[in-house]
């Protein structure tokens, strides 16, 4: 009885001093963790170009649109929020944004019947990356904003690989067309191009306001 009581004491003191951690940080988590596989979902379209793997991506696309609405109801009712809501805005944005661009990409790539090449799947693949090191920079954020710095400077890292890799495909592109029918080629896979440099870039963007959340509030 006696070591129960003790037992009980004990769980009592450590719920006490347990810090819970931010519901706006597990929503970002969520978030993040939804473009993780969302991202993984594009990787699957690339190797296998279908209206299933197309669709993956979408149905992934809706529920991180759902979660980012939530999170900005319940910002929209609290009044004292433990970072800038304007940074928990941003950075919520940011992280749309790449799986915005991921959807973007295959919905246009099926609709114009564009086929994967060597550079698609290399930046899809860089993208993924990127989602991830989001991810893990949000899960560490309260706890170990050092670490979270150090994850969005990788962000950053494979966005600069990916401006070198995407003017290396633009410059491939250019030198190829010999007719018409190749001209038109050439334009459908340009527009693909920019809206994965676009998600990469939005992955970037999250990266700069979760490396400012650091510097301001840890």
């Amino acid at each position: 009885m006696q070591l129960r009581l003790i037992s009980n004491a004990k769980g009592r003191v450590q719920r006490l001093f347990t810090r819970k951690p931010d519901r706006f940080i597990v929503r970002l988590i969520q978030q993040a963790a939804i473009v993780v596989e969302g991202t993984e979902a594009l990787i699957d379209y690339m190797d296998k170009p279908s209206k299933k793997n197309a669709a993956r991506v979408r149905s992934l696309e809706k529920d991180a649109d759902e979660v980012r609405r939530i999170l900005i109801d319940e910002l929209n009712r609290t009044f004292v929020t433990p970072i800038d809501r304007e940074d928990l805005f941003g950075l919520s944005r940011a992280i749309d944004d790449v799986l915005d661009y991921a959807f973007s990409t295959t919905n246009e790539m099926d609709i114009l019947n564009v086929a994967p090449n060597d550079y698609l799947r290399t930046l899809a693949t860089m993208l993924h990356e990127g989602a991830e090191e989001i991810h893990l920079a949000i899960e560490r954020l309260e706890l170990h904003p050092k670490i979270a710095d150090s994850h969005a400077i990788r962000v950053k890292a494979i966005e600069n690989r990916m401006e070198t890799l995407y003017a290396e495909a633009l410059a491939n592109l250019f030198n190829s067309p010999k007719d018409l029918k190749d001209v038109v080629e050439m334009l459908k896979l340009r527009e693909i191009y920019r809206h994965m440099f676009h998600a990469v870039r939005s992955a970037e963007q999250a990266a700069n306001i979760i490396g400012d959340i650091v510097v301001k509030f840890y």
